[in-house]
């Protein structure tokens, strides 16, 4: 998607209509699968709700995706994607302050969790702040025809803008981690969310495309190249599939498990970048990104080890004694007289007592 992306934004395609188109595509795409196989589990729609969706769209759509793409047009597809690992630190943050993580800096998971995200910010603050000499990789090349002005250039007016504007992007995505989460303990349809919060994003960033774009009509047309092939994918991949994946994981996992696969686009897309777009690699790039690796891990590490303590296995003959312990009503036939009786199964001594108690009372 970044790389595709990227194309298309830097053949003059507005990233505001390029959001529109994203979020329609994935709202047609994705609707009807939601309407008919969440039919008998969507639990019914309350202003509320509506509401809450209305925030997840606003935090995802509006400030992650078009600060993002604009971000990331003022700089580059490779730098955008590092600066995005800082989302899972600042995701673990709001899920504190949200109380949909434990704090206890007295344990060791916990403390590993806080040094992780202040080493994954320090991280993504080194990208944003320090560029360093140009690394030269295999495929890419100092100068791309296609770029805009300021692309790769970290001496460029718009480089920190640019980096701001991403910066901007990661505290809207790491917003919609903790929103979608909390959206979902009262509307728990992941299908049928992702759809509704596609949908109010078209809706709340087709009033801004008109805002900004109004000067520039021709900003709507496509044309068969990347600025289609890109509205296309990141419709039905990036926002369709995606949401309802992660919204999945995130039911069963929390926010902060999610986040923490993030690294794994970084290394793609700069490796791709580098090859495929001939962007300029630059050695605080690389350095900035280890660091953040290296924090996020730390993060990753503290939250399984809490997961440890928090969650102890069962031992397996206690599970088996509190299975012994449930109570079931077999009918039981004792001659012509029919009667309900109670007995424990896999507790000998209790159906024997409960049997005897039962014929006792027959013969009364």
């Amino acid at each position: 998607m970044y790389l595709i992306t990227m194309d298309a934004l830097n053949k003059g395609m507005s990233h505001y209509v390029f959001v529109v188109y994203r979020n329609v595509i994935a709202t047609v795409t994705l609707g009807p699968f939601a309407f008919f196989l969440e039919r008998k589990v969507r639990p019914k729609m309350t202003a509320r709700i509506f509401s809450q969706i209305m925030a997840v769209a606003f935090v995802e759509i509006i400030l992650d995706q078009c600060f993002t793409f604009l971000g990331m047009k003022l700089t580059s597809a490779s730098f955008a994607s590092a600066v995005m690992n800082s989302v899972p630190s600042i995701t673990f943050v709001l899920a504190i302050i949200f109380r949909l993580e434990r704090m206890n800096i007295k344990e060791l998971g916990c403390l590993a969790k806080v040094v992780g995200t202040v080493v994954s910010l320090g991280g993504a603050f080194l990208m944003t702040l320090y560029k360093g000499p140009v690394v030269n990789v295999a495929g890419s090349s100092a100068s791309h025809a296609s770029q805009p002005e300021n692309v790769n250039d970290p001496t460029g007016s718009h480089w920190l803008i640019g980096a701001c504007f991403l910066l901007i992007g990661c505290a809207g995505f790491s917003a919609f981690y903790i929103l979608q989460a909390m959206t979902l303990r009262k509307y728990p349809a992941e299908m049928s969310l992702a759809t509704w919060i596609c949908f109010v994003g078209a809706l709340q960033s087709s009033a801004l495309t008109i805002f900004m774009e109004h000067d520039r009509p021709h900003a709507w047309s496509l044309g068969w190249d990347s600025r289609l092939l890109a509205s296309v994918y990141s419709g039905i991949v990036t926002s369709a599939i995606q949401f309802y994946v992660q919204g999945m994981v995130i039911k069963t996992t929390g926010p902060v498990f999610v986040t923490a696969f993030n690294p794994l686009r970084m290394i793609i897309v700069t490796a791709m970048a580098c090859i495929i777009l001939s962007e300029k690699l630059h050695l605080g790039s690389i350095i900035g990104g280890v660091v953040v690796v290296i924090g996020l891990y730390l993060v990753v590490w503290g939250k399984a080890k809490e997961q440890k303590q928090v969650m102890p296995p069962l031992p397996e003959k206690d599970t088996q004694q509190g299975q012994q312990q449930l109570p079931v009503t077999i009918p039981r036939s004792d001659g012509n007289d029919n009667k309900a009786q109670l007995v424990i199964i896999g507790d000998k001594n209790n159906d024997v007592e409960a049997i005897r108690s039962s014929v006792e009372g027959q013969s009364q």
